[in-house]
């Protein structure tokens, strides 16, 4: 046996709403070490006039993923998954998808959020689990569902979140997992458990929700089929499947502090991890939510619209140029523009760039002349976002934050990194941008016992990777 082939490897599958990766990782003395094998796109796409997902065009991503650590000569004992939130798939009594994967971005779920309003009121609903108001939370899906097409949700025998659908497909076995179930606004804050009661208040069918499982759980080896195809049989966990509770997990944080974060990516989310959820009048009316984390632990964080909006400006007005190199042009415009990102306009739109010139037009400002400027003028945006939200965070938790930590791939963004430094006044520290892959292959390490627990694994990420100061 070579020497390579004497690591233990642990995969983990890190699918975003704008691409996934395969990033293999083992420990090496004291260190993580991980390389990624494989990148694929993703995205919404329309189809019959929704947004939908590809869940089978992703899947065989997964498994192509699989394939290139047998090419590598790499083999994972373990292999993991982690995907965006409250987006779903409904199967019938053999486990065949009834239809499509609908987006959160589509269309169907405009306003959803008033139709549940209409049957619970938000502050009852907020008490109950915790979760900030969105129109595209699971709980609004379903109710849009239910309104639009109750014949499908008739037929549904089980409901499956994507991770848990990708890890059905791979090992046979249906399981949900608890930190993305967290994110439907379905869950019980404090027993961690479905409020069943609250589901049948909304008549959704309480039967279709499987039981919950804790992150770390093993789930089995992966079925015979998949063991053929990519030459190999590695044991499959539940990781904590929610990326956002995953890239928190890796924060490279001081055992024992209180610490802020911008897990910065397609979304921004930004918070702090509490040890019980805060379900005051107050935490509702600012709209910060209480997802589940890892070990009895709660994010308690923002949802903010994040680099979508770039994203989106780029790949419809410079797709031939790097994000570095568009993030640079960006950081030279000057402009004093300001939109709000959270506005649910720009979630969806046929054009960012004149959608965010609508905005800027209606409210009395300067259009942007181009894309960079139109950039700057989010990119400020988000800082200022950033820091009217860790400014109500510690106003609601009556504490301070000296230190933003920001993980993820927006991480990489030093325009963005230094604006927020400068117009929140704290000290960044930025990294690493693979945060979400590290903290799910660490679920696993620390359920297998290959680390001891939360602190050592956040320990073994300063350890293994540097991160770059901002003030």
């Amino acid at each position: 046996m070579s020497e390579k082939n004497k690591e233990k490897y642990y995969l983990a599958i890190d699918i975003g709403a704008s691409s996934g990766r395969h990033i293999l990782g083992h420990l090496e003395n004291g260190k993580l070490c991980v390389e990624e094998i494989y990148r694929f796109p993703n995205g919404a796409e329309n189809k019959d006039g929704h947004l939908i997902w590809d869940i089978e065009g992703i899947f065989e991503h997964v498994l192509i993923g699989m394939e290139k650590c047998t090419e590598a000569g790499k083999i994972p004992s373990a292999v993991s998954i982690d995907t965006w939130g409250v987006d779903y798939v409904l199967l019938d009594n053999e486990g065949n998808r009834l239809c499509d994967a609908v987006s959160y971005r589509d269309h169907r779920h405009d306003d959803a959020d008033k139709a549940v309003e209409k049957i619970i009121s938000m502050k009852e609903l907020y008490l109950r689990t915790g979760i900030q108001r969105q129109q595209f939370n699971t709980v609004c899906q379903l109710t849009a569902l239910q309104n639009d097409d109750p014949e499908t949700l008739r037929k549904t025998h089980t409901l499956l979140l994507i991770p848990d659908y990708l890890n059905f497909l791979l090992t046979g076995v249906m399981r949900t997992e608890y930190t993305n179930a967290s994110t439907t606004g379905l869950l019980d804050a404090i027993l961690g458990t479905w409020d069943l009661d609250l589901i049948r208040k909304l008549n959704i069918p309480s039967h279709i929700f499987t039981p919950i499982s804790e992150p770390g759980t093993l789930i089995g080896p992966v079925k015979e089929n998949i063991e053929k195809r990519i030459g190999y049989s590695p044991l499959v966990y539940m990781t904590t499947s929610h990326d956002t509770a995953s890239a928190i997990l890796a924060v490279p944080a001081q055992s024992g502090t209180d610490f802020a974060y911008i897990s910065s990516g397609t979304w921004s989310l930004m918070g702090t991890e509490l040890i019980r959820p805060n379900l005051s009048y107050i935490s509702l009316k600012y709209n910060f939510t209480n997802e589940g984390g890892y070990k009895g632990r709660y994010r308690y964080l923002k949802n903010i619209m994040g680099l979508w909006i770039v994203q989106r400006l780029k790949a419809e007005n410079a797709p031939d140029i790097s994000y570095e190199e568009f993030s640079r042009r960006a950081s030279e415009k000057e402009t004093d523009g300001l939109v709000d990102v959270n506005d649910n306009r720009f979630l969806s739109p046929s054009n960012m760039l004149t959608e965010i010139n609508t905005y800027l037009y209606e409210s009395g400002q300067n259009t942007a002349e181009d894309v960079f400027e139109a950039a700057s003028v989010v990119y400020r945006s988000l800082a200022k976002c950033y820091a009217k939200a860790i400014s109500e965070m510690e106003d609601l938790l009556e504490k301070k934050f000296d230190v933003i930590n920001i993980v993820g791939g927006g991480s990489n963004s030093d325009f963005l990194n230094s604006l927020t430094a400068q117009i929140t006044g704290k000290k960044v520290q930025a990294g690493p941008s693979e945060c979400t892959a590290i903290g799910n292959m660490l679920t696993v390490m620390i359920s297998s016992g290959e680390i001891k627990d939360l602190w050592e694994a956040r320990e073994t990420v300063k350890r293994s990777f540097d991160v770059k100061e901002y003030v």
